[in-house]
């Protein structure tokens, strides 16, 4: 049975002072879930995140990493570092990082090896653009990037990986994929990596939906056979909206 997986994205979002009153309100509104629940905030925020979730069942993810452990890489921070704040996940591959930044393949593919190479769990997100979509090509889009996103990752390491399949014409659009077309999407994920790996690591590997996922529609979401969890966006910044979400079978 595998256990539902619910992380929110803050991405660009909240000063320090602002990331620690979300994350004590969180700290009181959910507390121990009876699932996994992970928060993302900026990098500046980290520390004081850590520190305000310490002792709860809420876990810290970085929303980034850089592709190497030291050197002159200004503006980076290394997985060393993300260790050192008490973070133990991070996310990876976000199409945000793909079409904004133009962040490759073989990039991402380098930070997922090094994030697990260092003790980091990865959250690694793949999805079609609506163009890929609506020209029928989601099931090359999702293949392909998972193929280039786990490529030299065994078997016993990929216990280790959340995939997130997220949509990006749905990302902040408001716009949300029915619950037949994300279980869609996630069965060629879980197929993918059956042929990969194996059933076993086929049937055990957790894939979140992530893509302008809220409270009135996230039950509908996870009531599918093979979506085990949410990576939520803008719904993640206001507790009255991540914490019925985060007990969405409550």
């Amino acid at each position: 049975m595998r256990k539902p997986f619910i992380a929110g994205n803050w991405k660009m979002h909240k000063t320090v002072a602002e990331a620690r009153a979300l994350a004590t309100e969180l700290r009181d509104g959910i507390g121990n879930a009876p699932h996994r629940v992970a928060v993302a905030p900026p990098f500046t925020a980290l520390a004081g995140v850590v520190e305000a979730l310490e002792g709860t069942g809420i876990e810290v993810a970085a929303q980034n990493m850089a592709a190497a452990l030291e050197g002159a890489h200004t503006g980076e921070i290394s997985a060393s570092m993300l260790l050192d704040l008490g973070v133990k996940l991070v996310i990876l591959g976000h199409s945000e990082r793909r079409h904004v930044y133009g962040e490759s393949d073989e990039l991402i593919n380098t930070k997922v090896l090094l994030a697990l190479e260092q003790g980091l769990e990865v959250i690694l997100c793949i999805g079609e653009t609506l163009e890929e979509r609506e020209s029928g090509k989601l099931k090359d889009v999702v293949v392909h990037q998972i193929d280039s996103g786990l490529r030299g990752l065994d078997e016993k390491a990929l216990g280790r990986v959340t995939i997130a399949y997220e949509p990006v014409w749905a990302i902040g659009t408001g716009k949300t994929a029915t619950p037949d077309d994300a279980e869609e999407a996630h069965r060629i994920v879980r197929g993918r990596i059956g042929e990969l790996y194996s059933a076993q690591a086929a049937e055990s590997m957790i894939i979140q939906y992530g893509g302008s996922v809220k409270p009135n529609n996230v039950k509908g979401l996870m009531a599918e056979a093979d979506i085990d969890g949410a990576l939520v966006g803008g719904a993640s910044l206001k507790a009255a909206d991540f914490i019925p979400i985060a007990r969405f079978d409550q």
